[in-house]
Protein backbone atom coordinates (compact mmCIF):
# COMPACT_ATOMS: atom_id res chain seq x y z
CA UNK A 1 0.00 0.00 0.00
CA UNK A 2 1.41 3.30 -1.21
CA UNK A 3 1.85 6.66 0.80
CA UNK A 4 2.00 4.94 4.13
CA UNK A 5 3.54 6.83 7.31
CA UNK A 6 4.91 5.98 10.29
CA UNK A 7 2.20 8.48 11.54
CA UNK A 8 -0.41 6.10 9.76
CA UNK A 9 1.01 2.63 11.85
CA UNK A 10 1.16 4.63 15.02
CA UNK A 11 -2.92 5.69 14.33
CA UNK A 12 -3.38 2.29 13.67
CA UNK A 13 -0.85 0.58 16.49
CA UNK A 14 -2.72 3.04 18.92
CA UNK A 15 0.72 3.97 19.78
CA UNK A 16 2.78 7.22 19.55
CA UNK A 17 5.23 7.88 16.51
CA UNK A 18 8.02 7.94 18.58
CA UNK A 19 7.16 4.60 19.58
CA UNK A 20 7.15 3.05 15.77
CA UNK A 21 10.26 5.09 15.23
CA UNK A 22 12.28 3.24 18.16
CA UNK A 23 11.34 0.01 17.17
CA UNK A 24 12.21 0.57 13.11
CA UNK A 25 15.61 1.57 14.77
CA UNK A 26 16.26 -1.04 17.36
CA UNK A 27 15.83 1.16 20.74
CA UNK A 28 12.76 -1.94 22.24
CA UNK A 29 14.47 -1.90 25.42
CA UNK A 30 11.79 0.01 27.38
CA UNK A 31 8.79 -1.56 25.26
CA UNK A 32 6.27 -3.71 26.38
CA UNK A 33 6.42 -7.11 24.55
CA UNK A 34 2.52 -6.39 23.40
CA UNK A 35 3.28 -3.14 22.09
CA UNK A 36 5.82 -4.13 19.94
CA UNK A 37 4.02 -6.92 18.35
CA UNK A 38 1.40 -4.58 17.62
CA UNK A 39 3.48 -2.24 15.90
CA UNK A 40 5.16 -5.21 13.84
CA UNK A 41 1.70 -6.34 13.19
CA UNK A 42 0.31 -3.14 11.85
CA UNK A 43 3.67 -2.70 10.00
CA UNK A 44 3.02 -6.10 7.91
CA UNK A 45 -0.43 -5.30 7.86
CA UNK A 46 -0.17 -1.77 6.13
CA UNK A 47 2.74 -3.12 4.24
CA UNK A 48 4.65 -0.14 5.30
CA UNK A 49 8.65 0.65 4.22
CA UNK A 50 10.67 2.95 6.28
CA UNK A 51 11.43 6.09 3.99
CA UNK A 52 14.63 7.79 3.58
CA UNK A 53 14.35 10.02 6.22
CA UNK A 54 13.18 7.18 8.72
CA UNK A 55 16.66 5.24 8.29
CA UNK A 56 18.28 8.82 9.23
CA UNK A 57 17.41 8.14 12.41
CA UNK A 58 19.63 5.61 13.18
CA UNK A 59 22.69 7.34 12.68
CA UNK A 60 21.39 10.22 15.60
CA UNK A 61 22.25 13.13 12.89
CA UNK A 62 19.32 14.12 10.90
CA UNK A 63 20.07 16.46 8.01
CA UNK A 64 16.49 18.37 8.69
CA UNK A 65 15.26 20.05 11.55
CA UNK A 66 11.76 21.43 12.43
CA UNK A 67 10.83 24.98 13.01
CA UNK A 68 6.78 25.61 14.49
CA UNK A 69 6.27 29.01 15.13
CA UNK A 70 3.23 31.23 15.58
CA UNK A 71 3.01 32.45 11.84
CA UNK A 72 5.57 34.35 9.71
CA UNK A 73 3.01 36.75 9.53
CA UNK A 74 5.04 38.60 11.91
CA UNK A 75 8.69 39.66 10.99
CA UNK A 76 9.28 38.97 14.35
CA UNK A 77 9.20 34.90 13.50
CA UNK A 78 10.60 35.06 9.59
CA UNK A 79 13.75 36.51 11.11
CA UNK A 80 14.02 33.38 13.55
CA UNK A 81 13.45 31.52 10.48
CA UNK A 82 16.12 32.90 8.64
CA UNK A 83 18.72 32.88 11.23
CA UNK A 84 18.36 29.03 11.83
CA UNK A 85 18.53 28.53 8.63
CA UNK A 86 21.65 30.33 8.66
CA UNK A 87 22.64 28.17 11.19
CA UNK A 88 21.42 24.77 10.15
CA UNK A 89 23.15 25.38 6.77
CA UNK A 90 26.50 25.85 7.82
CA UNK A 91 26.22 22.71 9.50
CA UNK A 92 24.39 20.65 6.28
CA UNK A 93 21.25 20.52 7.57
CA UNK A 94 17.34 22.05 6.14
CA UNK A 95 15.30 23.63 8.24
CA UNK A 96 11.34 22.51 7.36
CA UNK A 97 8.64 25.33 8.70
CA UNK A 98 5.25 25.06 10.18
CA UNK A 99 3.25 28.09 11.25
CA UNK A 100 1.14 27.14 14.26
CA UNK A 101 -1.41 30.02 14.95
CA UNK A 102 -0.86 29.24 18.66
CA UNK A 103 -2.86 26.36 18.41
CA UNK A 104 -1.47 23.68 21.57
CA UNK A 105 -3.88 20.83 18.80
CA UNK A 106 -1.88 22.27 15.67
CA UNK A 107 1.36 22.19 17.40
CA UNK A 108 0.84 18.62 18.86
CA UNK A 109 -0.04 17.46 14.78
CA UNK A 110 2.94 19.57 13.30
CA UNK A 111 5.46 17.64 15.30
CA UNK A 112 3.43 14.42 15.53
CA UNK A 113 4.19 14.65 11.54
CA UNK A 114 7.55 16.09 11.81
CA UNK A 115 8.73 13.16 13.41
CA UNK A 116 6.92 10.44 11.25
CA UNK A 117 9.11 12.16 8.38
CA UNK A 118 11.87 11.36 10.75
CA UNK A 119 13.01 14.61 12.19
CA UNK A 120 14.46 14.22 15.95
CA UNK A 121 14.63 17.82 16.24
CA UNK A 122 12.44 20.65 16.89
CA UNK A 123 12.56 24.05 17.63
CA UNK A 124 8.58 25.09 18.87
CA UNK A 125 8.19 28.43 19.47
CA UNK A 126 4.49 28.57 21.06
CA UNK A 127 5.66 30.65 24.85
CA UNK A 128 3.02 28.70 26.37
CA UNK A 129 3.54 27.81 30.41
CA UNK A 130 2.87 23.94 30.00
CA UNK A 131 4.14 21.82 27.00
CA UNK A 132 2.16 19.01 28.46
CA UNK A 133 0.93 18.21 24.77
CA UNK A 134 4.40 17.04 23.74
CA UNK A 135 6.37 16.42 26.43
CA UNK A 136 5.93 12.78 25.67
CA UNK A 137 8.29 12.51 22.64
CA UNK A 138 11.20 13.74 24.35
CA UNK A 139 10.96 10.16 26.63
CA UNK A 140 11.57 8.56 23.15
CA UNK A 141 14.31 10.92 22.39
CA UNK A 142 12.70 13.94 20.26
CA UNK A 143 14.88 17.01 21.22
CA UNK A 144 12.82 19.86 21.76
CA UNK A 145 14.02 23.56 22.10
CA UNK A 146 11.20 25.64 23.05
CA UNK A 147 12.35 29.45 21.91
CA UNK A 148 11.32 32.84 23.16
CA UNK A 149 10.47 30.82 26.67
CA UNK A 150 12.09 30.45 30.08
CA UNK A 151 12.13 27.01 32.16
CA UNK A 152 8.66 26.77 34.23
CA UNK A 153 8.04 24.08 36.81
CA UNK A 154 6.55 21.28 35.06
CA UNK A 155 8.78 21.50 32.10
CA UNK A 156 10.61 18.18 31.25
CA UNK A 157 13.89 16.74 31.97
CA UNK A 158 16.06 17.68 28.59
CA UNK A 159 13.53 20.30 27.31
CA UNK A 160 15.87 23.49 26.56
CA UNK A 161 14.27 26.78 26.55
CA UNK A 162 16.26 29.92 24.65
CA UNK A 163 14.76 33.20 25.04
CA UNK A 164 15.92 37.07 25.88
CA UNK A 165 15.58 38.39 29.17
CA UNK A 166 11.81 39.82 28.70
CA UNK A 167 11.70 40.60 32.49
CA UNK A 168 14.82 42.93 32.09
CA UNK A 169 13.66 44.19 28.47
CA UNK A 170 10.27 45.25 29.72
CA UNK A 171 12.40 46.99 32.83
CA UNK A 172 14.77 48.84 30.47
CA UNK A 173 11.60 50.16 28.59
CA UNK A 174 9.57 50.86 31.52
CA UNK A 175 12.41 53.31 33.04
CA UNK A 176 13.05 54.75 30.32
CA UNK A 177 9.75 56.56 29.34
CA UNK A 178 9.62 57.18 33.53
CA UNK A 179 12.82 58.97 32.94
CA UNK A 180 11.19 61.20 30.04
CA UNK A 181 8.35 62.25 32.60
CA UNK A 182 5.29 59.81 31.61
CA UNK A 183 3.24 58.58 34.50
CA UNK A 184 0.60 57.69 32.35
CA UNK A 185 1.67 54.45 30.57
CA UNK A 186 0.15 52.18 28.89
CA UNK A 187 1.01 48.07 28.36
CA UNK A 188 -0.46 47.10 25.55
CA UNK A 189 -1.20 43.27 24.89
CA UNK A 190 -4.13 41.67 24.81
CA UNK A 191 -4.56 38.86 26.30
CA UNK A 192 -1.10 37.78 28.77
CA UNK A 193 -1.64 34.72 28.88
CA UNK A 194 2.06 33.55 27.80
CA UNK A 195 5.30 33.42 29.44
CA UNK A 196 6.83 35.88 27.31
CA UNK A 197 4.20 38.54 27.39
CA UNK A 198 3.64 37.64 31.15
CA UNK A 199 7.71 38.27 32.03
CA UNK A 200 7.16 41.77 29.63
CA UNK A 201 4.34 43.27 32.06
CA UNK A 202 6.09 41.85 35.55
CA UNK A 203 9.07 43.39 34.46
CA UNK A 204 7.26 46.65 32.95
CA UNK A 205 5.26 46.85 36.78
CA UNK A 206 8.67 46.83 38.42
CA UNK A 207 10.16 48.95 36.60
CA UNK A 208 6.97 51.56 37.38
CA UNK A 209 6.67 50.34 40.68
CA UNK A 210 10.19 51.74 41.72
CA UNK A 211 9.11 55.11 40.20
CA UNK A 212 6.37 54.73 42.82
CA UNK A 213 3.70 54.64 40.09
CA UNK A 214 1.03 52.27 41.86
CA UNK A 215 0.48 48.96 39.83
CA UNK A 216 -4.02 49.87 39.73
CA UNK A 217 -2.42 53.21 37.83
CA UNK A 218 -1.17 51.37 34.83
CA UNK A 219 -3.45 51.41 31.92
CA UNK A 220 -3.91 48.02 30.27
CA UNK A 221 -6.33 47.18 27.53
CA UNK A 222 -9.30 44.43 28.81
CA UNK A 223 -10.49 44.17 25.29
CA UNK A 224 -13.81 45.40 23.57
CA UNK A 225 -16.62 42.77 23.58
CA UNK A 226 -14.12 40.12 23.47
CA UNK A 227 -12.23 41.25 20.50
CA UNK A 228 -9.05 40.77 21.90
CA UNK A 229 -9.24 37.41 21.49
CA UNK A 230 -9.43 37.53 17.15
CA UNK A 231 -6.02 38.92 16.74
CA UNK A 232 -3.51 36.86 16.22
CA UNK A 233 0.08 37.16 15.35
CA UNK A 234 -0.78 38.19 12.02
CA UNK A 235 -3.18 40.46 12.95
CA UNK A 236 -0.75 41.83 15.69
CA UNK A 237 -0.96 45.53 14.29
CA UNK A 238 -4.45 45.60 13.77
CA UNK A 239 -4.71 44.52 17.88
CA UNK A 240 -2.69 48.01 18.20
CA UNK A 241 -5.12 50.19 16.30
CA UNK A 242 -8.15 49.20 17.67
CA UNK A 243 -6.75 48.95 21.79
CA UNK A 244 -4.87 52.09 21.19
CA UNK A 245 -7.98 53.93 19.48
CA UNK A 246 -9.78 52.90 22.03
CA UNK A 247 -7.15 53.74 24.94
CA UNK A 248 -7.42 57.76 23.40
CA UNK A 249 -11.02 57.92 23.15
CA UNK A 250 -11.09 57.62 27.12
CA UNK A 251 -10.71 59.43 29.79
CA UNK A 252 -7.06 60.78 31.12
CA UNK A 253 -5.66 58.92 27.96
CA UNK A 254 -1.89 57.49 28.00
CA UNK A 255 0.89 59.79 27.39
CA UNK A 256 2.44 56.85 26.82
CA UNK A 257 2.18 53.62 25.04
CA UNK A 258 4.22 50.20 25.60
CA UNK A 259 3.17 47.84 23.08
CA UNK A 260 4.09 44.18 23.70
CA UNK A 261 5.76 43.50 20.83
CA UNK A 262 6.82 46.04 17.23
CA UNK A 263 3.98 44.98 15.07
CA UNK A 264 1.29 45.97 17.89
CA UNK A 265 3.27 48.90 18.50
CA UNK A 266 3.32 49.87 14.64
CA UNK A 267 -0.38 49.54 15.04
CA UNK A 268 -0.51 52.09 17.88
CA UNK A 269 1.31 54.38 15.70
CA UNK A 270 -1.73 53.97 13.46
CA UNK A 271 -4.06 55.01 16.52
CA UNK A 272 -2.43 57.88 17.24
CA UNK A 273 -2.19 59.47 14.04
CA UNK A 274 -6.12 58.54 13.29
CA UNK A 275 -6.48 60.47 16.19
CA UNK A 276 -4.91 63.66 14.99
CA UNK A 277 -2.37 63.55 17.36
CA UNK A 278 1.48 62.84 16.32
CA UNK A 279 3.69 59.59 17.41
CA UNK A 280 6.93 60.94 19.81
CA UNK A 281 5.00 64.15 20.81
CA UNK A 282 1.49 63.63 21.77
CA UNK A 283 2.12 60.10 22.36
CA UNK A 284 5.21 58.37 22.85
CA UNK A 285 5.68 54.83 21.57
CA UNK A 286 7.41 51.95 22.33
CA UNK A 287 7.79 48.45 21.34
CA UNK A 288 10.31 45.12 21.87
CA UNK A 289 11.80 43.06 19.10
CA UNK A 290 13.28 45.27 17.27
CA UNK A 291 11.99 43.84 13.40
CA UNK A 292 13.31 45.21 10.52
CA UNK A 293 10.49 47.68 10.30
CA UNK A 294 11.21 49.06 13.69
CA UNK A 295 14.25 51.37 11.92
CA UNK A 296 12.20 51.76 8.53
CA UNK A 297 9.04 52.92 9.94
CA UNK A 298 7.88 56.66 10.25
CA UNK A 299 8.89 58.15 13.26
CA UNK A 300 11.73 55.26 14.33
CA UNK A 301 10.58 53.06 16.73
CA UNK A 302 11.79 52.52 20.17
CA UNK A 303 12.14 49.31 20.83
CA UNK A 304 13.89 46.35 23.34
CA UNK A 305 16.42 44.55 20.68
CA UNK A 306 16.44 40.88 20.79
CA UNK A 307 19.83 39.20 19.55
CA UNK A 308 17.87 37.13 17.21
CA UNK A 309 20.89 35.87 15.34
CA UNK A 310 22.54 34.80 18.42
CA UNK A 311 19.63 32.79 20.01
CA UNK A 312 19.14 31.09 16.48
CA UNK A 313 22.26 29.77 16.44
CA UNK A 314 21.99 28.85 20.39
CA UNK A 315 18.64 27.36 19.33
CA UNK A 316 20.50 25.15 16.73
CA UNK A 317 23.33 24.06 18.84
CA UNK A 318 20.65 22.69 21.54
CA UNK A 319 19.47 20.38 18.30
CA UNK A 320 22.98 19.71 17.03
CA UNK A 321 25.06 18.86 20.49
CA UNK A 322 25.91 15.55 22.05
CA UNK A 323 23.82 12.82 22.16
CA UNK A 324 23.02 12.82 25.66
CA UNK A 325 21.63 16.35 25.65
CA UNK A 326 21.24 18.47 29.57
CA UNK A 327 20.09 16.07 32.13
CA UNK A 328 18.61 19.28 34.16
CA UNK A 329 14.34 20.28 34.11
CA UNK A 330 13.75 23.22 32.32
CA UNK A 331 17.54 24.25 31.33
CA UNK A 332 16.99 28.36 29.86
CA UNK A 333 19.30 29.78 28.16
CA UNK A 334 19.15 33.16 28.60
CA UNK A 335 20.29 36.19 26.51
CA UNK A 336 20.62 39.97 27.03
CA UNK A 337 18.30 42.63 25.89
CA UNK A 338 19.17 45.98 24.69
CA UNK A 339 17.39 49.27 25.07
CA UNK A 340 17.55 51.09 21.71
CA UNK A 341 15.90 54.76 21.60
CA UNK A 342 14.61 56.43 18.26
CA UNK A 343 12.59 58.81 17.74
CA UNK A 344 8.77 57.54 18.75
CA UNK A 345 9.49 58.37 22.24
CA UNK A 346 10.23 62.20 23.98
CA UNK A 347 9.66 64.16 27.21
CA UNK A 348 5.94 64.34 28.13
CA UNK A 349 4.87 67.80 26.81
CA UNK A 350 4.07 70.64 29.47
Amino acid sequence: MAGITILDVARAAGVSTSTVSNLLNGRTGRMLPETRERVESTIKELGYRPNRAARQLRTGKPQVIGLVVPSVGNPYWGALARYLEAAALTEGYHVLLCNSERDPARERQYVDELVSDGIRGIVLCSSLPSLEHVSGLLDDGLRLVAFDRTAQADDPVGLVNVSVDNAVGAELMGEHLVSLGHRRIAFLSGAIRSVNRTERFEGFLRALERAGIARPDVVTWPGSSGAEGAFGDVEAAELGRVAATELLAGPNPPTAIFAVNDMTAIGVCRAVRDAGMEVGRDVSVAGFDDIVLAELYSPRLTTVRQPMKEMAAAAFRALHGPDEGPASQGTSLLFRPELVVRDSTAAVVA
